[in-house]
Order: C-alpha cells, then sequence, then structure tokens
C-alpha cells in the first residue's frame, strides 16, 4: 500500500510538471484575462460579464502575439514580444518547480537552486513553443515599380 502511494504520488508530480510544461506558453495570456475579468467584475459587470470580458481579452492576448511574432520583420522585436510570453512562464515554472522541491529537501540555497533550473526549462520550452505556432515563411517584400 506504500509503494502504491509512492507510486501515485509520481504520477501525479509527472502530470502536473507535463502540464505546466504544455501551458506555460498561455501564462501571458491567462494573466491578461484574469485581471481584466477582475477588474470588470469589481466596476459593476457582473459574474458573466467579467467571464467574457477576460476570455476576450486572454484571446486577443494571444492572437496578437502570435500576429506580430508571425508579421514583425525585424529579429529583434519578435524576440520582444516572445520575451513578453516567456517572463510570465518562467515565473511560473519557477514557483512550480519551488512548489515542489520545497517538500523534497530542507536547504533553502538547494530549493531556489532547482527552483531556478525549472524556470529556465519552462522558460526555453515556452519560448520553442510560442515561436513554433506561427508560421516560419518570411513577410514578402514589397516591389516597388517606376
Amino acid at each position: 500500500m506504500i509503494l502504491l502511494g509512492i507510486i501515485v504520488s509520481l504520477a501525479a508530480i509527472a502530470f502536473f510538471c507535463w502540464l505546466l510544461f504544455t501551458l506555460a506558453v498561455y501564462a501571458l495570456p491567462l494573466l491578461a484575462g484574469i485581471t481584466v475579468g477582475l477588474w470588470s467584475y469589481n466596476t459593476g459587470a457582473g459574474l458573466l460579464g467579467a467571464f467574457i470580458a477576460g476570455l476576450i481579452v486572454g484571446a486577443a492576448t494571444l492572437g496578437l502575439g502570435q500576429g506580430l511574432i508571425a508579421h514583425l520583420r525585424p529579429v529583434w522585436a519578435r524576440m520582444l514580444v516572445a520575451l513578453a510570453f516567456v517572463v510570465p512562464a518562467s515565473f511560473a515554472g519557477y514557483h512550480a518547480t519551488h512548489g515542489i522541491v520545497q517538500h523534497l529537501m530542507p536547504s533553502q540555497a538547494w530549493q531556489v537552486l532547482f527552483s531556478l533550473i525549472g524556470a529556465v526549462a519552462v522558460g526555453a520550452t515556452a519560448f520553442a513553443r510560442i515561436t513554433a505556432m506561427v508560421t516560419t515563411e518570411p513577410v514578402p517584400a514589397r516591389i516597388v515599380r517606376a
């Protein structure tokens, strides 16, 4: 019975790690949607109105980010947009990893070290996923004829 508990615990940790890596790209749209939803609820929109407003803003944030990455020409501008998605994902990765490792090791220094490794891993995964979501075809150049 103890062995079953250990196996189920490891399976749960593995599932939540997979979930974290899969959903890390959506940290910025989720944050934007929750912020607008809470703001609209506190200004009197009601529960349904706040949910709809948050859903619209979250979807618009994701669509705007994908559109900007797909259509911006300068690489530095694409990197800034990707960084806007990667930073919240890295914060989520840090805190999720810290929540797991604080149960596994008593040393604060090791907890922070493993949490930073988790943040880098989740951030790199989010960067790879956000850049893979958009088409990689270059924007065609305009031909100017005299």
